[in-house]
């Protein structure tokens, strides 16, 4: 049995060779780089603030928070993100987003805790899957006896007034 490699044979294996050189180089450099920032909750820290703790006891299980609001009480807020990025010059990608919020009522005890996500591009409760708003939440009929305001404007157009 003998075996001839032709001159055209020898081309196509260097050209096939070097081919898959290059892929292989190339996937080389398409290392992807994970990025931690902010705070990583631990739930075992978690689990000693449960609902009722002192603000103190929050600050000594969890440490200092990333930020905090005043919103009809004290909200501590533990963020931390996860980014990516496929090339060192190019721009990092959020992929993760976790918001840890502790709710403190007028005594300073906590009230509420949340985990915030980042879910669609947007950030919700995963545990009520509601936000706290700024104001309060009144009836029409409030709204219409509280004088001025939308409701009051809507009533008089409605009836024709000016």
């Amino acid at each position: 049995m003998d075996i001839r490699i032709f001159k055209s044979d020898r081309k196509l294996l260097s050209t096939t060779a070097l081919a898959v050189a290059v892929i292989v180089g190339l996937s080389a450099c398409q290392t992807s780089e994970v990025f931690h920032n902010g705070y990583v909750v631990d739930q075992a820290a978690l689990d000693l603030v449960p609902v009722g703790s002192s603000r103190e006891q929050v600050l000594l299980s969890l440490g200092t928070p990333s930020t905090t609001a005043t919103f009809d009480g004290e909200v501590f807020y533990y963020i931390s993100q996860k980014r990516t990025r496929t090339v060192a010059f190019m721009k990092q990608r959020l992929v993760d987003q976790q918001i840890l919020a502790i709710y403190f009522d007028k005594d300073g005890v906590v009230s509420q805790r949340a985990n915030y996500t980042l879910q669609d591009g947007k950030v919700f409760d995963t545990i009520s899957r509601t936000t706290p708003t700024g104001g309060r939440d009144l009836t029409f009929l409030q709204q219409l006896l509280a004088g001025g305001g939308g409701a009051a404007n809507s009533v008089r157009n409605i009836l024709g007034g000016q």
